[in-house]
């Protein structure tokens, strides 16, 4: 049996535990958060911590005085411990409660879910990602973009879409027409040398992974930018690949008939898991 942690206390998965009040439900007035559990210990628990606590204040939630970093962080061990994961992915949803538009009972509810990796990922992935493009619904740019917030439309309707096409993965589009990221990951392209990914400002989500490879690849020795993307400099990159907090990057072999290869994305991956095995581990 999988058990989960609702509001503070461990029921077995497939528990009822919300109403068709719920806000979140209703509404995706919720955020989420997914991290990994290796080597005994939360990757990046801090960064995931600091990005779920941001989210919680751009959409105004109202956190408990006894809601905190430290207090989730225990609760997540308790919950692996009482599923005998040793190797995990969690997702830790926030959402309002229940109520209507304009009569919220504002009252925060969280649910800390966890799954145990089957696969590990100190290695890159050998067969690179066979990728398609996605523009049946674009990611908006706003303050909300960069948030894990539960209003996924284009990234549910994409990976849907991926799954028709036989694909491995969807890229999504802002709506300007440029590269945003992939339904479930960041993307970065190398051309001329440079690792490139798009700004925050193109409305991809704020990575954990993103972030450290932004701050990492200089002290290597890497070219790194944060531009534009359009999908002529995405068909034309030498190297295309994906970066999220469970597998940590996986190079992509094609979108539609474009190949590319994996020469600098290899060499990078090796170099970060010898220099931070902590992180991709």
């Amino acid at each position: 049996m999988r058990y989960i942690n609702f509001n503070g206390k461990i029921l077995a998965a497939g528990t009822a535990i919300i109403t068709a009040e719920n806000r979140g439900l209703r509404y995706g007035d919720g955020l989420f958060e997914t991290l990994k559990f290796a080597t005994d210990k939360l990757v990046m628990m801090d960064e995931h911590m600091a990005r779920l606590w941001k989210g919680m204040q751009e959409m105004k939630l109202k956190i408990p005085v006894h809601f905190t970093p430290d207090k989730l962080e225990t609760q997540v061990h308790d919950l692996l411990k009482k599923n005998n994961f040793s190797y995990a992915r969690i997702r830790i949803s926030v959402n309002r409660g229940n109520g209507g538009l304009f009569d919220c009972e504002d009252k925060l509810h969280y649910i800390i879910e966890c799954w145990p990796l089957t696969s590990k990922y100190t290695k890159l992935n050998d067969n690179g990602l066979d990728l398609c493009i996605f523009k049946h619904a674009l990611k908006i740019c706003d303050r909300f973009s960069n948030l894990k917030h539960s209003n996924f439309l284009p990234y549910v309707m994409g990976s849907l879409y991926s799954q028709e096409q036989k694909c491995n993965d969807a890229i999504i589009f802002n709506q300007y027409n440029r590269v945003c990221d992939s339904t479930i990951a960041n993307i970065f392209i190398i051309a001329n040398e440079t690792v490139i990914t798009p700004p925050l400002s193109e409305g991809c989500i704020a990575g954990t992974i993103r972030k450290f490879l932004l701050q990492i690849l200089p002290e290597l020795d890497y070219k790194v930018a944060q531009e534009i993307i359009t999908q002529e400099m995405l068909m034309e990159a030498e190297e295309v690949f994906l970066t999220n907090s469970i597998y940590n990057m996986h190079w992509v072999a094609a979108i539609g008939q474009k190949k590319y290869n994996n020469h600098i994305s290899r060499n990078i991956f090796e170099k970060i898991s010898r220099t931070k095995p902590h992180i991709f581990c």
